[in-house]
Parts: C-alpha cells; structure tokens; sequence
C-alpha cells in the first residue's frame, strides 16, 4: 500500500509539472511586435500633443548591404505619429496606423518638443512612469525645435538617429539623465530639474537634409515641470562639477604670467565633496574638489618638469574650474532660480528642522545661499616629452 502511494504521489507531481511546461497560452511574438526605438513628443497647435515613434524594421537589416541606414542602405527604422490629448490617446491612433502592436520595451530614448516642454511635461511623465514597458533606464532629451526632426534624421555613423542620441549621452559630454533620474528630480525637494539639450548640425553641401546631425547643445533647465530656458555646453561644466558627476573633462588654459600658448590637461580622478550648513543664519555650501589628470598639450614655453611652473599650471586650470562653477551659479542659482545643483535635498537631509521652515519659500532662500570653493589640481604626468617640442632649448622657461 505504501508503494502504491508513493506512485499516486509521484505521478500527481509529474502532471502539476506537465501542467506548467503547457506553454504560455497569451504570448506575443516578436514577429507580431512594433518595436520603438526613440519616441518624440511636441506640442499640438490645439493644445494636444503630437506623439512620434522611431520603428525599428528586422526586415531591413537583413536587406541592408552597408549595415546602416544613412549610408546608401534601406532605411531600418520609419516613423509614424498622430495627434492626441495625451500620450495613451496619440498612441492608440498610431496603432491604427501600424499592423503590429506597439512595444516599448526597447524604446532607448525620448525627446521632448521645446515649445511642448514650456507647457509641463508632468501628465505626460504620468504615463511613461505608470505604464509597464517604457524602460526607466531610458534617456531623455529635450530638442530645440521641434523633437520629430531628430527622429527624421539619417546620422552616417549609426544605424539610426536613436543609437546617436544613446551614445551621445553615454559620452556625458553634458549631462546623462535617464527617465527615472527625469522623474526623481521632478518630485524632489528643488522642484527643478534638468535634461540635455539637442540640437541640429545642418548637413555638408550637397547632402540630404535628413543627414543632418544630432549634437548636445547644452542643458535644458525646468522649474516645477515647465522649461524655464536653456544653458550652454560652457556653463554645464560647471553644474557638472558642483553635482558631482564630473566623470570626463577637457581643460584649456593659459598659465597667468605665460607670454604665449596655452596648455591642455585631462582630469580623470575627481574626488568632490559638497557640505551644507548653516553658521549665524546663513546657509552656505562649501564645495571641496581634488582633482588630477594628465598634461596632453603644452604649447608654451615651459617646462612642467620644474615644480614652479607646474604649479602655475596648476593654478591656472584651479582658475579655470571656479570661473565655470561661477558661471553656472550666476545663472541657474541667480538668475534662473532653479535648484537643479540639488541643494534643497542636502539642507533637508542635514537640517531637517531648518528646512522645515524655509520648504515653501525656498525661491527666496536658494538664490541667497553662498558657495564656497576649495580647489586643488594635481597634474600627475605630463607626457612622454619634457620640454616643450619644436622649441630651441635656450627658448625653453625652466625656471
């Protein structure tokens, strides 16, 4: 009886397994799926939106000879858009207009309109952070004119226009915010926040206009969720380094008292430390940078190998960085009186209290909190010549 009862138990197991290896009665091949590269969202002349999805085309990439599009191929992507009160009506007309069910898993990037970013983007940042498939880990950008035209695009170098604008913000040549990083900075403290600016390098003569190019124009800064204006590329450095997400940095510059040529240094080991507080009422922040790279460009007269000389070099890229920092406090601290430099959350996060008092007027207290800056360069090698090239020896400063 025992081993009958065994043989009951184990058949029943054997037929619960069966049961779930059945398959999956609700899937969706890929075959059956628009897959969406990059989507743009812009403003409707009737106070809609106007919603375009880049398409990816497996069928393309089979029949492409040179393995992108641009460059005398197939195109591998199309796209289509329509007009809606929000996000989930556009798409529903867009999937109208396509025989496979859209899918947004694979979507890499999203750029909004300028003028649709200057109406709030909040009901629309609602349907990508509620819906399923969106990707979190998606970058966003906010494009000058209107955001279909970057969809449009032919770049030579990339399959497509989304894999630029993906690998441009990989480069962090200006700043890499991703959307969960969008929606994070929109629910904080500072009710400010930022997202790369693109913009559009026209084609060389006797291209096509769709061969334009994609480029990080700057930064597009929003108060609440409304884009308030836009810094340039010079001054993001600066917000870069005050946020502490300074990663790569090219730093030219001439040497205070050097008769001619400048010098160029890659740093490439940033170690910044950012301290709010608050003595006899006033709320400043100091802001500690060490920092130390490499001289990749000597074109003055000196030799870096004597300690004095390489400490005026030193000195002058110091100068360098507080100059950009100081340009980005003048406008997005004095000027814009946007928190995107993340004050608000270190004050909250180390005086609880005090921040309790001032949350709701913050407006007023954020333009009036004074930076201090404590700077120190190390130029650890300065390359394989120790002198200057191509400079007689007695032209040569060594001391």
């Amino acid at each position: 009886m025992k081993h009958k009862a065994l043989i009951v138990g184990r058949i029943a197991a054997l037929l619960g397994i069966l049961q779930m290896l059945c398959g999956c009665w609700d899937r969706t091949e890929i075959n059956d799926m628009a897959l969406v590269t990059a989507a743009a969202i812009d403003k409707d002349e009737r106070d809609g939106i106007e919603l375009s999805l880049q398409v990816f085309m497996p069928r393309a990439l089979g029949s492409n000879s040179g393995g992108s599009q641009g460059g005398g191929g197939q195109k591998l992507t199309l796209v289509r858009s329509s007009r809606g009160q929000n996000i989930a009506d556009a798409v529903s007309k867009i999937q109208t207009k396509l025989p496979r069910k859209v899918f947004w898993g694979h979507c890499k990037v999203f750029v909004l309109g300028e003028e649709f970013a200057r109406k709030g983007v909040r009901e629309e940042m609602d349907f990508l952070a509620r819906h399923p498939q969106p990707r979190e880990r998606a970058y966003m950008f906010v494009s000058k004119g209107k955001a279909i035209e970057t969809l449009n695009l032919l770049p030579p170098l990339e399959r497509y226009s989304a894999d630029m604008m993906r690998k441009l913000s990989e480069l962090k040549i200006g700043l890499k915010v991703t959307m969960k990083d969008f929606i994070i900075m929109l629910g904080g403290d500072s009710k400010a926040a930022a997202l790369p600016m693109l913009d559009i390098l026209p084609p060389e003569e006797g291209e096509q206009p769709s061969q334009g190019v994609p480029y990080i124009a700057g930064t597009a800064v929003f108060k609440e969720d409304k884009l308030i204006g836009d810094i340039t590329l010079q001054t993001t450095r600066g917000v870069l380094w005050l946020t502490k997400k300074m990663e790569k940095a090219t730093i030219t510059v001439r040497p205070k008292d050097a008769k001619s040529g400048f010098i160029t240094i890659n740093p490439n080991h940033h170690v910044i430390h950012q301290t709010p507080r608050i003595v006899n009422g006033k709320w400043q922040v100091l802001l500690s940078i060490q920092t130390s790279g490499d001289l990749v460009q000597n074109g003055t007269n000196w030799d870096p190998m004597n300690l004095d000389l390489l400490h005026a070099m030193e000195a002058a890229v110091q100068d360098s960085i507080k100059d950009k920092i100081e340009l980005a406090l003048d406008e997005v601290q004095k000027t814009m009186k946007a928190d995107i430099l993340g004050f608000a959350e270190d004050f909250h996060r180390s005086y609880p209290r005090q921040w309790g008092r001032v949350k709701n007027r913050w407006d007023e207290v954020y333009p009036t909190i004074q930076v201090k800056t404590d700077i120190h360069v190390n130029i650890r090698r300065p390359g394989l010549s120790t002198v200057p090239v191509a400079i007689p020896e007695d032209e040569v400063k060594k001391k």
